[in-house]
């Protein structure tokens, strides 16, 4: 509702003033009703309610990998560089097995919740309204008894509605995402452990390699903890669904200050080095796992009727389509880090130290994003077309804002705190290297994941997969390309281009008015 207010206010604005101003097609959606990108009206606290706990529980990991990093760095810089491509490795592999389940989990469970919701106001509604069919019986009641009668009525409606706030919803979605969270993550598990020393051999850590062994212990220890980090990520998708994000933010916070509680226990008091940090990462993700399904449990129920009430043709139907896409990102994401280790100890150490906080500070967008993904996905199920160009409107007006803030805080923040995470002389005068592009790309960053949101929300995977796979192909000969002539400093404008790229793809989605954003045109000349 506040998003056709939203939009009928701008009308109304432009009648008011006097001068005729037209909407210029779809690509109006970018500008439309700008000067209320920070008003704090039903719309801001729902996208904020959503967005601010949603990215700091992005956040409080990549922080807690930054606490690892920190503390490995004061071992040694081959250990920082080892545990940086050893990191990367389980972060891919995990983002390849989880991320396809996880996005379409958050839109399936916001498309049933919003369609079960609807339901239910509907039931309630009917409670209220007169029986047709008892007409005999109606001629029988006395207006006293009417009156006894509507008042119960009442009351029982009213009881109904406190009882299903804390009544369990029936959502398949959820126990299909659960179910293949935890198959997923065992089978990353067995890859990884059977698998680990090709993998960095992949990776350019090549056999008599100094970074060979504390990698390899860290991967395999690590390895360990994959099923509960994938069974979390995917209840963080049915949270997220669910419009909370707040459960999946202390819990989050919770299993993280564990972690970094472990990790100079096992690291330095027990002497097990970066196998330490493997092991207190490890605890902490099967704590985060046991809180979160408990929690899970009090709100949804976790088993369904029965076997075909699993939704296995959908998820790998739409997971597929967005595997494909998280495959061609992460050769790009990948491939960088390979070109990087093929330089050395020194550029990789530094180059790990800036892609964390590149890719940190971009998850913040990410909070927008999964906003913008759960509220559109409610508007699209109930074709509320009015509120979808609201949400995506005040969604990418603020990305760009966060984008713009973070590109000052980092530019600055980074030439003062890099000694935090080593004393090195060489990573950090590789460091100073990567500052700018570190900063800078922030606005397009925090884009491209907004629109990435965005087209999740509308169920546009498919776009998302194919424009993605054209994005990483065009990436892949810039990345290789520019690394072999200009080093450290060519793989980091490689990846501006990249992230640029990714951004460019989402502006044409909405701005042609393709696929699910074709009612753009209709409603705009609606408008006018």
């Amino acid at each position: 509702m506040h998003g056709l207010e939203s939009l009928l206010d701008h009308r109304a604005t432009d009648v008011m003033d006097g001068v005729p101003q037209r909407h210029h097609g779809p690509l109006s959606v970018f500008l439309r009703d700008a000067r209320l990108v920070f008003r704090w009206d039903e719309l801001g606290r729902e996208i904020m309610g959503i967005a601010v706990p949603g990215a700091l529980a992005l956040m409080a990991d990549p922080v807690a990998s930054l606490v690892d990093t920190a503390f490995i760095g004061h071992i040694g810089s081959v250990e920082i560089a080892a545990v940086g491509v050893s990191i990367a490795v389980f972060n891919q592999v995990s983002r390849i097995a989880i991320f396809p389940l996880v996005s379409v989990t958050t839109s399936f469970v916001a498309e049933e919740d919003a369609s079960s919701s609807d339901r239910d106001k509907n039931e309630i509604n009917g409670v209220n309204e007169p029986n047709a069919s008892d007409s005999e019986m109606e001629e029988l009641v006395s207006h006293e008894e009417t009156r006894a009668a509507s008042s119960k009525v009442s009351f029982e409606t009213d009881f109904s509605r406190v009882s299903t706030e804390h009544k369990q919803k029936n959502i398949p979605s959820v126990s299909t995402a659960l179910l293949l969270g935890g198959v997923l993550g065992l089978l990353q598990t067995v890859l990884l452990v059977f698998c680990a020393k090709p993998v960095l051999g992949y990776m350019g850590v090549k056999p008599g390699s100094a970074m060979l062994m504390p990698a390899l212990q860290y991967l395999v220890v690590r390895s360990l903890g994959a099923p509960a980090v994938l069974l979390s990520l995917a209840m963080q998708g049915v949270f997220r669904g669910l419009k909370d994000t707040k459960t999946p933010l202390y819990a989050t916070v919770a299993a993280d200050a564990m972690n970094i509680v472990l990790d100079p226990v096992f690291m330095f008091v027990f002497q097990y080095g970066v196998s330490g940090a493997a092991i207190a990462h490890v605890i902490s993700q099967y704590f985060l796992a046991s809180v979160l399904l408990w929690r899970l449990r009090l709100h949804v129920d976790l088993l369904p009727p029965s076997f075909k009430h699993l939704q296995f043709g959908r998820f790998l139907k739409n997971g597929f389509l967005l595997l494909t896409r998280v495959i061609a990102a992460t050769c790009c994401v990948t491939l960088s880090a390979s070109m990087a280790a093929r330089l050395g100890s020194v550029p990789m150490a530094a180059f790990q130290i800036c892609l964390q906080i590149w890719l940190a500070s971009s998850l913040l967008a990410d909070g927008l994003a999964f906003a913008g993904q759960a509220i559109l996905a409610s508007a699209f199920a109930r074709k509320d077309h009015l509120k979808a160009i609201a949400v995506a409107s005040r969604i990418l007006q603020l990305g760009l804002v966060l984008g713009l803030l973070l590109s000052i805080l980092l530019g600055i923040g980074l030439c003062i705190g890099s000694r935090l995470f080593t004393d090195d002389q060489g990573v950090l005068h590789h460091i100073y290297l990567g500052i700018p592009f570190v900063s800078l790309t922030q606005p397009i960053n925090a884009l491209a994941f907004v629109f990435d949101g965005i087209n999740y929300g509308a169920s546009d995977f498919g776009y998302a997969a194919y424009s993605m796979i054209l994005v990483a192909i065009v990436s892949i000969i810039f990345i290789v390309t520019l690394a072999s002539y200009n080093g450290f400093v060519g793989i980091w404008i490689a990846l501006t281009i990249y992230m640029s790229l990714r951004m460019l793809a989402g502006f044409l989605r909405i701005g042609t008015a393709r696929g699910p954003w074709a009612f753009l045109c209709s409603t705009t000349r609606m408008l006018l």
